[in-house]
């Protein structure tokens, strides 16, 4: 079902009627509507039957439909925040903590899912936290700064074969060259030392999408679309992480296409 999701009209709906007042007309597309999301916010066939009844208990279930999609997205999405925050930190106990938090509140079952796989991810990195050794089902970037905090700790790292496999890849999705990356594969110490510029190359190009995007989005709702273009060109001239680089072309690309037509 998370594939197909989509509450882009729900939201419309209740936009319109419940922030702007306007009367729910109950069409036989609005009705499939309602059920449909009923469902999908873990009300029940029964609570969608009995509102659908009347205009007043319909209106009354599409508050209830849109209040639990958005306290839901945005209870998530602040716990998601923080979690990452921690995560970076080194501390998974805090980021296992928080997705618990969500679970004991949360109803949508579309939430539950995100918030379920964010925990068995910390829940993972945790198991790499204990024993130094990559997890191959993790992202390469979660699993950096756990690394990382390891070696900072005095645990240096083992130069095992899966070791060097992860860093080899760490290196390569910041744009590191072998002949960067081959000679500091030698010793637990220059590896370690590795880890460290590879974790700092991807925060200082997160922080330079970061800052891109807000000053392009800002040039582009103030109509200068030149000056947008060229803060993605100045992103694109010092951005070395390849995945980075990908993300300013298509946001330039995206700039240069002709607007929608009215």
């Amino acid at each position: 079902m998370a594939a197909e999701l989509d509450w882009e009209p729900i939201r419309v709906l209740g936009r319109r009627v419940i922030e702007r007042g306007e009367p729910l007309e109950l069409s036989d597309e609005v009705r499939a509507l309602l059920q449909r999301s009923t469902e999908e916010v873990a009300l029940s066939p029964e609570d969608a039957a009995s509102a659908l009844r009347s205009v007043p208990t319909a209106t009354t279930l599409l508050g209830e439909i849109t209040r639990r999609i958005r306290e839901g997205s945005a209870r998530l999405s602040k716990a998601q925040i923080r979690a990452s925050d921690l995560q970076d930190a080194g501390d998974l106990d805090g980021a296992c903590k928080l997705m618990e938090e969500v679970l004991a509140v949360e109803v949508v079952p579309h939430y539950r899912r995100i918030a379920e796989a964010q925990l068995r991810k910390a829940t993972r990195l945790k198991s790499v936290a204990a024993s130094g050794q990559a997890d191959a089902k993790l992202s390469v970037r979660a699993q950096l700064p756990v690394l990382l905090h390891r070696v900072q700790q005095g645990h240096p790292l083992e130069l095992n074969e899966g070791m060097l496999v992860f860093l080899r890849r760490a290196a390569a999705d910041v744009g590191m060259s072998e002949a960067e990356t081959e000679p500091a594969l030698g010793s637990p110490e220059s590896a370690g030392a590795l880890l460290g510029q590879i974790m700092g190359r991807f925060r200082d190009a997160e922080d330079r999408l970061e800052h891109a995007l807000s000053r392009m989005s800002e040039l582009r709702d103030a109509g200068d679309l030149e000056g947008a273009r060229q803060q993605i060109r100045e992103w694109l001239a010092v951005e070395v992480v390849p995945r980075f680089r990908r993300a300013a072309e298509e946001n330039l690309a995206g700039l240069d296409e002709p607007p929608p037509a009215p």
